[in-house]
Order: structure tokens, then sequence, then C-alpha cells
């Protein structure tokens, strides 16, 4: 998949994996991607082959569970978790050692391959993924894929909702394709500045809002690092962009003052 498309798409023909890898790709151009996209296809393939008789949501959980961790050892980087490469999704395939949003993805791009209804679920504190619509089931791939016990699914709903039910109720938290293709590049973008390397926590706030144009705040922070590059000029263009897929007036009228407020604005000293 292109970049340049992903914006332009329509979120449900963008396929996770495919784009991902895309995305990783920019950091990686001196990498062939033919064996990235062999790895997908053979995953696919062992999938399809374990899978046959998977029907219920909870078999076909346990088959991707048993192919992806089982044996091709998929799991979360507990001891290196805040490493840059659990976030980038090429070395996620290299190391078999991810974040859950990047684990996630493998996870439902996979189970979508096979034929499967899978989704991303943003809960607090940790995403995890819903397999199946009716009688669905939430599994925990930064765990192996573990399944979630009903009664914490349940708890979830009730401090969350404010109401009873099972993993029927969790449809408000699944995430557009481009939500979770922005998580993922918002996760390097965190782990960049943590690294001091602000040039590059520029770069990924760029890449998300050109593929998730409708993120508010990925402009606000574009804006906020343009101005410590002295891109007075760039900010206002973020800040009018950010206001143009503002949702409400009020919103829209607070990204403006900001706007007008940079318009006096003096580049600061390096």
């Amino acid at each position: 998949m292109d970049v340049a498309t992903i914006g332009l798409i329509e979120d449900e023909d963008i396929l996770l994996d495919l784009a991902s890898l895309a995305l990783s790709h920019l950091d990686h151009q001196n990498s062939d991607i033919a064996p990235y996209l062999k790895t997908l296809e053979e995953i696919e393939d062992r999938l399809c082959e374990e899978g046959r008789s998977a029907v219920l949501p909870r078999e076909r959980a346990a088959v991707l569970s048993r192919v992806l961790h089982g044996e091709l050892g998929f799991v979360g980087d507990v001891d290196g978790y805040d490493e840059p490469a659990n976030a980038d999704f090429i070395r996620v395939l290299d190391r078999k050692r991810g974040l859950p949003i990047a684990l996630s993805i493998l996870y439902v791009a996979m189970a979508r391959r096979t034929g499967w209804n899978a989704y991303v679920l943003n809960l607090p504190g940790h995403v995890l993924v819903q397999i199946g619509e009716e009688r669905p089931v939430v599994i925990d791939p930064f765990a192996g894929g573990a399944l979630v016990p009903e009664g914490k699914i349940a708890a979830i709903c009730r401090a969350c909702l404010d109401e009873e039910g099972g993993a029927s109720a969790l449809s408000v938290f699944r995430m557009s394709n481009r939500d979770v293709l922005a998580r993922l590049l918002n996760n390097q973008a965190v782990r960049a500045e943590d690294g001091n390397d602000n040039r590059r926590a520029l770069e990924m706030y760029q890449r998300i809002t050109r593929i998730a144009p409708e993120v508010l705040d990925a402009w606000r922070k574009l804006a906020r690092r343009q101005l410590a590059f002295n891109d007075v000029a760039g900010a206002r263009e973020s800040l009018v962009a950010m206001s143009e897929v503002a949702s409400d007036r009020n919103t829209r009228n607070r990204i403006m003052e900001a706007f007008e407020a940079l318009g006096s604005a003096k580049p600061a000293s390096q």
C-alpha cells in the first residue's frame, strides 16, 4: 500500500498490516520489503489452514494465539517496553516483540485476511482485540493472545460506560483503521520526544496528519514542534488545517485565536 493513498481512501479500505508496513518502510528505505510481504502471506496461509474448522469467535481466537504466539513467538516486549523498535512494524516482524498497538495490528490484520471479523479496541490503559460480532471474545496480543476474562470486560463496561454488558458492549471502543495507524505513529513520536530527538518527533506528527488529517491532537503537536524549530509559518498552516477538521465552533475559535496570536509572533532565538 502506498503511503500517499492512506489519507485519501475510505477507512474500511485500509489494510492495517500493509499500511503499517508501508509507514515503517519510510524508515527502512534501503531494506527490501518483499520478504515482509511474504511473511504476512505465509502467516495468512497458516491461519487459513489451522482455522478451517474454527467457527466460533473463541475457536478463532485460539487459532490466532496458537499460530502467532505459540508457533511464531509474537509477544509483548515487557523488558524493553519503551524501545522505539516496539512501534516500528518492520522491527516488530523481525524481533517478534512489540507494543500492544503493534501486535494488535498484526492480530486484527491476520484475522481479517482469514475472513474473520476483528477490531482493535482502545481500552483504558491497554489496547486489546475483539474477535467476532456475535458472542465475541476479547484477547490480549501483548499477552500472547490470551483471552480476557468476561468479568474484566464487564468491569470495564461498568467503569467506562456506566452499564452492564459483555464484549458486545465494547463496540464503542472500536478504533477506526486511521486511528489505529495514528496511535502506532504517536507511540513513535512520544519515544522520539523522550529521547530528545525532536526532528524525528516532528516527522512522526507530519506522518499522522498525512494519513489521518482528522486527528486534531496531531495537528496541535505538529504546530508545537514547528514552533520549536522557529517555523512560525508552518505552525500557522497546521492550525488552519486543524480548524478545518474541528467539529465544533468553540474549538475552531480557540484554534483561530492561537493562529492570530502567531501572526505577530517573532521567531524564538536559537
